[in-house]
This record gives structure tokens, sequence and C-alpha cells, in this order.
């Protein structure tokens, strides 16, 4: 497999607090879906440009507007990574297809993983699978997706047996090609279980550098909804706990600790395991962009219009 290769560069995390989120916050992406995207006028008002924005490709969105989006994004000067969900890909003159619809308005970027279907509707139906089939040639990076609470529809005795071995396979792929990988996780609340899960990669011997899944500010309602629709675990705890509160209930979340508490793990442990923070904006683009400009000095600022 013929793949660009690259490293960035990374930087020793100070000391100081609001240094370490900052550095933690360095080079962040953020995920959006088409009918999410059309609602910007212009990412370059609230984004670094430069930064990489995932496309979420849902069941039944058509490949048209998934490319149009990724054009339109990628002319306003993004790195885009498109998802590629296996279980929504016909066969493999469909993958090959879409491949060659992205790399002809230059995406060169992607995002393997199974897909939130329960059904294969062809050929594939996991994110190894993708990888194997030789389609991504000439792409410079193949990100696959990371689950630090186990996932069920994978594992559904509550183990983490398959998701560990797939993640060995990934890791090991990465190694016998020139494919630049990394791991970019489902979002959680609760750092703890996410340090022991990263921890316990480097153990198993995975060298994917994790990109940590966060949920960006919004309504508790609205997180603890998309929570359960996507199998998150223990951490859920952390919003059940903030119901209870009457004093928070009706507050917006904002990740500010979950964030905190890594990225002072991290500047204590500069070879833990996460490279980079990705975001879900739950509460919308606009509003995690700016939490993130205010939270994140230099690293959150939006870059002048070209």
């Amino acid at each position: 497999m013929a793949l660009f290769n690259f490293r960035s560069k990374t930087s020793a995390a100070p000391s100081a607090p609001g240094a370490q989120v900052e550095s933690f916050l360095q080079g962040y992406s953020i995920e959006v879906m088409p009918r999410t995207a059309e609602k910007i006028e212009d990412f370059r008002t609230l984004l670094p440009v430069g930064t990489r924005v995932y496309i979420a490709h849902i069941d039944g969105t058509p490949i048209e507007d998934m490319v149009a989006t990724a054009k339109r994004i990628g002319d306003e000067g993004y790195t885009v990574m498109p998802h590629f969900p296996a279980r929504i890909i016909k066969d493999k003159a469909t993958l090959q297809d879409w491949v060659a619809r992205y790399k002809d308005v230059g995406v060169r970027q992607g995002l393997m993983l199974a897909g939130g279907v329960a059904q294969p509707v062809g050929d594939f139906s996991t994110s190894m699978q993708l990888l194997e089939s030789g389609a991504f040639d000439g792409f410079e990076r193949l990100h696959v997706a990371g689950h630090p609470e186990g996932n069920k529809d994978i594992d559904p005795d509550g183990s983490d047996h398959m998701v560990m071995e797939a993640a060995r396979w990934k890791s090991a792929f990465a190694e016998r090609t020139d494919a630049k990988m990394a791991m970019a996780t489902q979002f959680c609340f609760d750092a703890g279980p996410v340090i022991q899960w990263v921890n316990r990669l480097q153990a198993e011997g995975v060298a994917l550098p994790v990109h940590i899944g966060v949920a960006g500010p919004a309504k508790l309602q609205t997180l603890i909804k998309f929570a359960i629709a996507c199998g998150v675990g223990p951490s859920l705890k952390v919003l059940q706990k903030r119901a209870l509160d009457v004093t928070k209930l009706l507050l917006p979340y904002e990740p500010a600790d979950f964030i905190a508490e890594l990225a002072a793990h991290k500047a204590a442990n500069p070879g833990f395991g996460i490279e980079q923070v990705h975001f879900f904006p739950l509460g919308g683009i606009k509003t995690n962009a700016e939490w993130v400009t205010a939270h994140g000095g230099a690293a959150g600022k939006p870059a002048r219009a070209a």
C-alpha cells in the first residue's frame, strides 16, 4: 500500500494549568455533518485554518452531499477527513467510487469505522476490511475508531477482548505499511477511565496515538440522549450525577474539568498516548468553536479569513 508519511511536531507540555490546557488543545479537530455544516456561513470565522474537520457519514446521506461538503470545507482551508462506515458500503466498487470522488476534491484522509447500523448492507462489516481493501492508495492518513469504555456491539459480554484484539491488529497494520494512523475515540466524560485505557493500550503494544473524543458544550439533556444512543459507558455517571444537582441541572455542560485533568496528566507524563483532542459539537459547531477559543488561548484562536 503506497501512502505518504509525515510526522507532526510536538512540544514539551508546560506546567501552568492554563498553559497545560492550551498545549493539550493545540491542533484539535472537530466533527460535522453535511446538514450541520450548511448552517456555518464561513468556517474561517470560527476555526483556525488548517484544523482537521471530520465529516460524519450517517446512513442515508448521499455520497454527493458528503463530497460537496468536503470540497466546500477544503476550499476554505481545512484538512478534511470523511468517515468511511464499512457497514453502509455495498462493495469494493462502491468504496473505490467514493475514494475517487473524494480524491477529485483534494481529500487525502479518512476515518475507517464499522458504522452504526446493525447489519451490513454488503461486503464490508469492519474497518479492518476497509484497510485491507487497497482502496486508499495515495491517502496520507487513515484513522480508526477507539472505545475507551468498550463497545457492547463488539463485545456483548461486557469485556473488551475483541476491541483490544482489533486495536492490536490496527497498530500492526500501521507498522507494516507506511500509513500515518491514529485512533479517534468515542466521547467520554470521566478522565480516570480514559487514562487507564490509554495506559492499557500502551501496555498491550498498541502504538497508535490517541485522539481523545470530547463532547463539546451542550444542554445536559442533549448530552445524556447522545451518550445513551452512542453507548457511552461508566462515565455516563458523571452526567447522571450532575442531573441530580438542581443547581447545575439547567446549566449547559462544559468539558473544562475533563480536559484539564487529561492535560495535567499529559504534562506530568509526556509519553502519555493522547496526541490530540477531537470534539463532537453536540451543542452546535459555533458554540463548540467559541468555547475552545475562550479556553484554549492561542490553540483555539480563529485565524483571519483569507
